[in-house]
């Protein structure tokens, strides 16, 4: 099938409606928060299987998150927790300030932003602008917990009787009826009890801080001593008569929060969990189950070693297991856990693939890329990739160690279980948005209601694989493009780097590029070296030398797709856009390669590697005191005078994940060089746009990038191999 008749198959009826969408699609974007509101996410079922709890908004453009229950003898799908009733009107207000850095949840959603149950899933609780509630899921009946000022992430103890939840710093316990009490506080405003540190909740994926017991007589608890990270200061100069926001930042190379790991009783007498800190800083996971002693998993500062270590009652701590690597250890979603009948189940590089280990024994097969773990009972239910990364599947483990894939269709797959319920989460390459299925025993029996808006602009990506590195890419053309109206200026649209995939076989994944292509662009998502669902030799094969090889694959998949499609894409006015690393990426792009890409759009960029976080940063490339040579070689700030091509930077002023002085810091290079470029500043912004500035940044990339494409380069810049 050609590329013109594969479009027209799919393209929209009526050019007035795709011209009417193509300018309404911006407004829509935002105001849907992406298209994720009305959405249903967050489960928990109950083990019995009588009731599903989860959280969804009202309708596609409403953003107060509500708490539901879906009964599964009669179907019904009711709302238990409305935060607009709740609070009066006052449900979109921020969390507290204090605790803002530590949620880190980048929800589009206000309200209940997430919630936990007891072990029957009987009662509910969520914190709701620093209060504390809970729901009783089968009355329906909520009630206000007795709680300190700026509650945050609650959660029941099994039996349902008691929360604990972190306020101030301070670990503190309550229930409904009875009195709010500390358990642990800190010695200082440096010291905090039962929260994730910086790295733990922006990079490993662990937002708690504290575990209950199985029997609920106990809470394990992290205690996170920041005196010796660096303080950074976060202002937005739209409002001076605010005060700047103080933040711990670990940058490369300088000092971590201390985290050690404290089992308090509920009489407040604690013991310290023994393991070699110094060693092994990092605390990336926490197991407790009553299926085997509690898990920690620790990892050393350079993340060649990783531990597995089960907690004794005096606090001392045996190795269950350790990985070592030359370049990293990685942390997989829900590893390690303990099976019911007491095995150990973690996930580690194996002869080219991330395979499932029931203890020792790896048993899951050679291609297949194990991606996370999403519940450990007598099996394990997971998700992987095979040797399609851009779909991922899931799959169940017997404990025989016999595995079965569940989703037979394309497309994205997530999942939550417990006892015969499954609810599947599917996104399809062909239908924008996911569906909620609810299988009881293996059959579908029922598809949770979903208020999300359908998007006024569909997306009709051409997936393909390129080049000898087998690229994977998505190309998306303006609606009803025709060969014969000739060739296309081109647009790049990549992440491109690890931690976080574009290229996947799900349609609403390329919403926003798909609004770029109406443009007039053809626009190519491309996903290099390093990026997720290829497995770990990929993964690791951009140790010391990311930047060359993402800019070096952005070019190969360019180059390898305008071969594929002669006469579609005009290689002389190349542009290039992304976010975070894909702004790091633009921007190396232009500066490294301007006879290839004559213009960028770099959006909240990291400009100096040392500015940014020790996990991330030093994974990749070591630590900045042994490899200074790496780190100048990996950071666009040391070579701002090398511009030739527009530029556009944009941040928000107030990101404490990027900083603002990574865009700063360049401009001022740049102003120094002589080098012309454009800065968008976004007051009151974080690392994420604003929904009411969503619209008017969209827009505003697209005049810069029509503008820099208009005319053919007058400037012809062979290209120096750096």
């Amino acid at each position: 099938m050609s590329l013109h008749n594969h479009r027209q198959e799919t393209q929209s009826p009526g050019l007035e409606q795709e011209l009417n969408a193509e300018a309404t699609f911006p407004g829509q974007y935002a105001r849907t928060g992406q298209f994720t509101l009305g959405v249903p996410r967050h489960f928990r079922i109950a083990p019995d299987g009588t009731r599903i709890a989860f959280l969804r908004t009202r309708s596609g453009s409403d953003r107060a998150g509500c708490l539901w229950v879906r009964d599964a003898e009669s179907g019904a799908e009711r709302v238990v927790a409305d935060p607009v009733q709740l609070l009066g009107g006052g449900a979109d207000r921020p969390p507290p300030a204090e605790s803002a850095h530590r949620e880190r949840t980048r929800e589009s959603a206000a309200g209940i932003t997430s919630f936990a149950a007891d072990s029957a899933v009987r009662t509910a609780v969520f914190a709701l602008s620093g209060r504390i509630f809970t729901a009783d899921l089968a009355s329906g009946r909520v009630r206000e917990a007795p709680a300190a000022p700026g509650a945050v992430g609650p959660h029941l103890d099994p039996g349902g009787s008691r929360i604990a939840y972190a306020a101030g710093g301070a670990l503190r316990v309550t229930s409904v009826r009875g009195t709010d009490e500390p358990l642990a506080e800190p010695e200082g405003p440096d010291v905090a009890w039962g929260s994730a540190e910086f790295v733990a909740a922006e990079e490993m994926g662990r937002t708690r801080g504290f575990w209950w017991s199985p029997d609920g007589q106990s809470l394990l608890a992290a205690r996170v001593d920041t005196r010796q990270v660096a303080k950074w200061y976060l202002s937005d100069s739209a409002a001076p008569h605010r005060p700047p926001t103080r933040i711990a930042y670990p940058a490369a190379g300088t000092a971590n929060a201390e985290v050690t790991l404290w089992r308090i009783t509920l009489d407040g007498v604690r013991r310290r969990i023994h393991w070699d800190e110094a060693a092994l800083p990092y605390l990336s996971a926490v197991h407790w189950s009553p299926h085997g002693p509690a898990l920690l998993q620790v990892h050393s500062r350079d993340q060649r070693t990783l531990r597995v270590l089960s907690v004794a009652e005096d606090g001392a701590t045996t190795v269950e297991a350790e990985e070592t690597d030359p370049d990293w250890v990685a942390v997989v979603p829900g590893a390690p856990a303990w099976t019911t009948d007491g095995r150990l189940v973690r996930v580690a590089a194996r002869r080219g693939a991330y395979r499932l280990l029931f203890d020792d024994r790896a048993v899951t097969p050679d291609g297949l890329q194990v991606r996370a773990l999403l519940d450990v009972s007598d099996d394990v239910l997971f998700t992987a990739s095979d040797d399609d990364p851009t779909q991922i599947h899931l799959h169940v483990c017997g404990p025989e160690g016999a595995v079965r894939r569940l989703t037979p269709h394309p497309g994205v797959h997530h999942a939550a279980r417990s006892g015969s319920v499954l609810v599947t989460i599917a996104r399809a390459p062909h239908r924008p948005g996911s569906v909620a299925e609810v299988r009881t025993e293996g059959r579908p029996t029922a598809v949770l209601a979903d208020t999300a808006e359908v998007p006024v602009l569909l997306p009709d990506p051409r997936l393909l694989v390129v080049g000898a590195r087998n690229l994977r890419c998505a190309l998306l053309l303006p609606t009803g493009h025709r060969p014969e109206s000739g060739p296309l200026p081109v647009l790049l649209d990549p992440y491109g780097g690890p931690a976080a995939q574009r290229v996947l076989a799900a349609r609403d994944t390329y919403l926003f590029s798909q609004w770029f292509a109406e443009q007039g662009f053809a626009v190519l998502v491309a996903d290099g070296r390093g990026t997720p669902g290829r497995g770990p030799v990929w993964d690791r094969s951009i140790r010391f030398d990311e930047a060359r090889m993402n800019v070096e694959d952005q070019v190969d998949a360019l180059h390898a797709t305008a071969e594929r499609f002669p006469g579609l894409l005009d290689l002389e006015r190349v542009a290039i856009r992304g976010w975070s690393h894909g702004g790091y990426l633009a921007l190396l792009a232009v500066l490294r390669r301007p006879d290839v890409f004559h213009a960028a759009v770099a959006g909240a960029p990291v400009t100096d590697r040392r500015l940014y976080n020790t996990f991330y940063t030093e994974r990749y490339l070591g630590h900045p005191d042994d490899r200074p040579d790496v780190y100048a070689a990996n950071s666009p700030l040391t070579e701002a005078a090398s511009l030739r091509r527009p530029l556009m930077l944009i941040h928000g002023l107030s990101d404490d994940n990027v900083v603002a002085a990574h865009t700063l810091r360049l401009s001022g290079a740049l102003l120094a060089a002589g080098r012309p470029h454009t800065v968008l500043p976004l007051s009151a912004a974080t690392h994420r746009t604003p929904h009411a500035m969503i619209e008017g940044v969209m827009r505003s990339q697209s005049h810069f990038l029509k503008q820099a494409l208009a005319h053919r380069p007058k400037e012809s810049i062979t290209h120096v191999p750096q």
